[in-house]
């Protein structure tokens, strides 16, 4: 594979250009372009620039509204709606999280329910800036089917990550982002396009059988749920919290709705926040900080979000897919 350095801020810059060319206006490119760069700078490829071509199919089908203003409505006194006007989820977090985190504050447990909105982003810049403003996180979102339900060999479920996020004052939150498939479907496709196999279990082909092509998982065949029934459960779960509960469609119904115009389709996203500190008192951290420690003391152990983290730190440019940033330069007839 070919690859371009390119900075963190010539990755924003690239992403920012796209999206103004086909229909964002300076709000909605700022806040998607940011969500990008920091996917790339963590290390989540398959969400930063891969994404970028689905995001610009989606703005010039007119599916989403690359202007669009959400809108915060107060449900009850621990519950939050944001209907998002077809708009992209960061511009719908960017006016639902402080709202939610406002909320969570004064009640000690509150819930974001949002609908009309196109989520295709990592999940976990959302439960990370729950868990900095010392409040523990809990997001999850369903798609368009993917994944077939344990025992079946038909997609029913989205790929359905669910997030969850720690705060730790001081210190770097604890944050888990992760697919109840075996494997994100972006992830899927980032093997397919750079020829490497994929572990058995993650997927079906067109006839039923495990494969470890990705091509023929992402052409015709179907994800399988993580740890069986165990992780098929978890992904009922999601169509649940982010569908029925928040009054959006579940991923068959989703799919029905949808343009297919390869970029994320309509749908809605469940958000839960807690305080630690009205609900267990004074001593939360210190509590919680022993048991980190704990499990960092045995050996091989890392928390959760460390390696994110530690990929941060670093300020240097970023290698890029060079057919990728060729085929994002078409989108805006530009070059960087």
């Amino acid at each position: 594979m070919s690859t371009i350095s390119i900075s963190l801020d010539e990755i924003y810059d690239l992403a920012k250009k796209t999206l103004l060319f086909n229909g964002c206006d300076e709000d909605n490119a700022n806040i998607l372009s940011d969500t990008i760069m920091r996917a790339e700078r963590d290390g989540s490829l398959s969400h930063g620039l891969f994404r970028l071509p689905a995001y610009v199919a989606a703005l010039k089908s007119k599916k989403v509204n690359g202007k669009a203003r959400p809108e915060v409505k107060k449900i009850s006194p621990s519950v939050i709606k944001v209907l998002g006007n077809s708009a992209f989820a960061p511009m719908v977090l960017k006016v639902g999280l402080p709202e939610l985190i406002k909320l969570t504050k004064e009640t000690g447990v509150a819930v974001l329910a949002i609908t009309n909105s196109h989520h295709m982003a990592a999940m976990w810049p959302e439960t990370e800036a729950i868990a900095e403003a010392g409040l523990v996180g809990f997001a999850c979102t369903s798609y368009k089917p993917m994944v077939a339900p344990a025992g079946a060999k038909k997609a029913l479920f989205g790929t359905n990550p669910i997030s969850f996020a720690w705060p730790r004052p001081g210190k770097t939150p604890v944050v888990y982002d992760m697919a109840t498939a075996a494997m994100a479907m972006g992830e899927v496709m980032v093997a397919a396009r750079d020829g490497h196999k994929v572990p058995l279990g993650t997927g079906l082909n067109k006839d039923g059988k495990e494969t470890t092509d990705p091509k023929e998982i992402s052409k015709g065949g179907v994800l399988l749920p993580f740890g069986g029934h165990k992780g098929s459960a978890i992904a009922m779960m999601v169509e649940l919290l982010a569908g029925a509960l928040v009054g959006e469609t579940f991923s068959y119904e989703t799919a029905a709705k949808d343009n297919n115009d390869g970029g994320p389709p309509r749908g809605g996203e469940f958000i839960l926040a807690i305080s630690p500190e009205k609900i267990a008192g004074l001593d939360w951290e210190k509590h919680s900080d022993e048991f980190f420690k704990k499990m960092q003391s045995m050996n091989g152990v890392r928390l959760p979000g460390e390696r994110r983290h530690k990929n941060r730190l670093d300020k240097g440019p970023r290698k890029i897919n060079k057919e990728l940033i060729e085929k994002i330069k078409k989108l805006f007839k530009g070059s960087i």
